[in-house]
């Protein structure tokens, strides 16, 4: 199950991705926004990290104009691992080395298939573990000492 989240820049992109969803019959919950009105991304972006931190979905992806802002906001949540990327290779290794939880996309920089060949790379993607996995552990740690 993914939690899928966008502000009024991200949209289009995100109805047109839920489309792809549907057609591989993917589950998702839509936390908004559900219009090109005018939305503040930060409720949008906490919605979904949410939805990921108390494992209610399993991943997330989030969209706004470029998906920086997003992506801030959502990595301020303890155990989520938001990555912006910008093509497949980066959603590759962002799940391949990073165990990434959540994938941030900018709606102002990819086409529709472009983002559905990120989304498709990133899902298909499974974490290496190994070394990363010690990496990851150090992330956590981080988190614990500084996230109160």
């Amino acid at each position: 199950m993914f939690a899928i989240g966008s502000d009024h820049g991200g949209y289009k992109l995100k109805e047109e991705i839920k489309k792809y969803l549907d057609e591989k019959e993917i589950k998702y919950v839509d936390c908004g926004s559900f219009s090109e009105e005018r939305v503040d991304y930060p409720d949008i972006a906490k919605d979904v990290a949410e939805k990921v931190q108390k494992k209610e979905c399993e991943n997330g992806i989030l969209i706004c104009r470029s998906g920086i802002g997003m992506s801030i906001v959502a990595n301020k949540f303890k155990g989520i691992r938001c990555a912006k990327c910008n093509n497949e290779q980066e959603a590759k290794f962002a799940k391949l080395h990073n165990d990434s939880n959540i994938l941030a996309l900018g709606a102002d920089y990819l086409t529709v298939n472009e983002a559905i060949c990120i989304l498709r790379n990133w899902v298909a993607t499974e974490f290496e573990g190994g070394r990363h996995k010690d990496r990851i552990n150090m992330i956590e740690k981080i988190e614990k000492e500084n996230m109160k």
